[in-house]
């Protein structure tokens, strides 16, 4: 940790800041992720020179986005909130896509920002005028759950507990409070208390209407055909095992989606198919034989549905989901207006518990059990995402593994998971360069849980967040990053091969426009320089074995690592048919 000298005895002077310090103490938030920035110099101070950075200790990154972005992977992988600094208008806007990623993910994080003087008498020529706007949180009032400009120090105080408030209240979401920099500065005549903050904080979830229970568990008890569809859901051991008992219950087949965090074992025999970021045949041809499908939070219901073509004529639909309280009119993140027989406005797991006390008790099916197949000896010939897989299984083999990132050519079938924290989930926005940022968090988040945390990251993905692993060096974060390095932005190849062939045009120059190649990032050598372990390129599987094994060593022994992994491009045909599948038009 940066240790900072011991302040000198105080001479009884407080400022604005301190307060505002003390609150954040108060609400607990262990960190603070920031890209330094003069706008909130005062807050700075006094999480030094007061809190001795420690609770909340200060994270320097190296790019706002990457701020943002750490805090998004350490709720991902905790469940418990941090905060972001951003330093006045132009740090915001470099933050803006990370806060997006978290909007559409539905994670909290309280993003702190800065602007100069607002009294313009204040301001130092030039650089306080251009750092300095009108309505700062206009910039992100779209997808944030709340935004605050205080006006004085008490206003600060409330503001934050508002923010802490609103932002872990379902569903969940980014929120922004605006520091002006005279307001930090100025002198306090004393120090208030700090805050009761048991007082203020979010409500319980609520429970479900009786009547719509009862109705929900008597369609269930008759349905022929049942299926669940498991989305946003709590990411607790006894949310998870909650789940399973209601799927055994019901005899329900389940679904779960890699765009969101492992949700439900999917080795079960009741999962349907391999699990994926659009729904497979398999899962499509499950949602039309269905009777009743139970939707947990499930993200884009009614594109799903459309595209299996279960949409009007199809199951009756058991909607659960909070979500639509933050639906507005600027951003599509809702997806498409499913129908519902019957609507649960309740996160899904009072829901779930509620079932299962609805639900007369049955038989307790045999545990199952889960016969991974052993990774097959090293294939020869040139590496691909499956025999990455393979790899990675063989190094990790009696580990218990996070995953934190998967890429989009990865197959569903490759790994299964058994836990909670088994797979993270994608970013929520789909921003090409949060990868990186949100694998070191994340990793921050598990350090010192046994758990070993990987993040398989595309090569653009990587590229664009790719200083964000310095953070991972300097805290001494353990953390394995394997960059899946098809040398190009290929998942707009996959896009430009359907539209040459709609038009009659060569396929083969699907590539220009796409390559990242001639000269080849060196991966290994840029992590290096950020003070990772590099290692690479590699291309075979059997070379991958060797650095694998000296990569996970390191990173048991506290050290961060980066493999970059040449691979053939390719996608899961699962997913290349979802990317170039005309949408239904009846």
């Amino acid at each position: 940790m940066d240790r900072p000298v011991p302040a000198a005895p105080a001479d009884n002077r407080a400022w604005g800041s301190d307060a505002i310090a003390d609150v954040l103490r108060a609400l607990e938030i262990p960190f603070v992720a920031l890209n330094p920035g003069a706008s909130y110099r005062g807050l700075h101070d006094s999480l030094v020179n007061r809190l001795g950075n420690t609770a909340p200790q200060m994270l320097v990154c190296l790019h706002e986005e990457h701020a943002v972005a750490l805090a998004h992977g350490y709720y991902k992988a905790s469940g418990r909130p941090i905060a972001a600094a951003l330093h006045s208008n132009v740090g915001l806007m470099h933050g803006t896509m990370a806060i997006y990623n978290a909007w559409c993910d539905r994670v909290p994080v309280l993003v702190l920002g800065a602007t100069g003087p607002v009294d313009a008498a204040r301001r130092r020529p030039w650089i306080d005028w251009i750092h300095t706007a009108q309505d700062q949180g206009a910039l992100i009032r779209h997808y944030t759950k709340w935004d605050a400009q205080p006006a004085s120090v008490p206003a600060a105080r409330e503001a934050l507990l508002r923010a802490a408030q609103i932002m872990a209240s379902a569903p969940c979401g980014p929120v922004y409070v605006n520091l002006d920099a005279a307001l930090q500065e100025q002198p306090l005549d004393h120090l208030p208390a700090p805050p009761d903050v048991a007082r203020y904080a979010a409500p319980p979830a609520a429970a479900p209407a009786p009547d719509l229970l009862a109705r929900a568990a008597d369609l269930l008890l008759r349905a022929a055909s049942p299926l669940i569809l498991m989305g946003r859901t709590g990411r607790s051991p006894a949310a998870w095992e909650a789940r399973v008992r209601l799927a055994e219950r019901l005899g329900a087949r389940v679904a779960t989606d890699l765009k969101l965090p492992a949700t439900f074992p999917t080795g079960h025999p009741l999962h349907v198919g391999p699990p994926g970021t659009f729904a497979a045949p398999s899962l499509q041809a499950a949602m039309r034989e269905a009777d009743v499908i139970l939707a947990l939070d499930w993200v884009d219901l009614g594109g799903t549905l459309r595209a299996a073509g279960a949409e009007e004529a199809g199951p009756r639909i058991i909607q659960v989901s909070p979500d639509a309280r933050l639906h507005n009119g600027w951003s599509f993140d809702h997806g498409g207006l499913p129908p519902a027989d019957l609507y649960f406005d309740n996160e899904p797991d009072p829901v779930v518990a509620a079932l299962l006390a609805a639900l007369p008790a049955r038989a307790t099916p045999p545990p199952f059990v889960v016969a991974e197949a052993p990774a097959a000896p090293a294939a020869p010939g040139p590496l691909a995402i499956p025999g990455l897989a393979a790899a990675l299984r063989r190094a990790t083999a009696g580990r218990e593994v996070t995953l934190i990132r998967l890429p989009l050519g990865w197959d569903g079938a490759l790994w299964h998971f058994a836990h909670p924290l088994d797979y993270l989930g994608q970013d929520g926005g789909g921003g090409i360069g949060s990868g990186p940022g949100m694998a070191v968090g994340a990793a921050l988040a598990l350090r010192g849980t046994g758990r070993l945390p990987v993040a398989v990251l595309g090569d653009g993905d990587t590229m664009m967040g790719l200083s964000a692993l310095w953070t991972a060096a300097h805290y001494r974060v353990p953390l394995l990053v394997v960059v899946s390095n098809n040398r190009s932005f290929f998942n707009d190849e996959v896009h430009q091969e359907r539209v040459a062939k709609e038009r009659g045009r060569p396929v083969e120059n699907k590539w220009v426009g796409q390559a990242i190649s001639d000269p080849d990032p060196d991966f290994a050598k840029l992590a290096e320089g950020l003070g990772l372990l590099g290692i690479g390129p590699v291309g075979t599987e059997a070379a991958l074995n060797e650095a694998l094994a000296r990569a996970v060593a390191h990173v048991e022994a506290g050290g961060a690592a980066l493999i970059d992994a040449r691979v053939a491009p390719g996608y899961a045909p699962a997913m290349a048919s979802a990317l170039t599948r005309e949408p239904r038009r009846d």
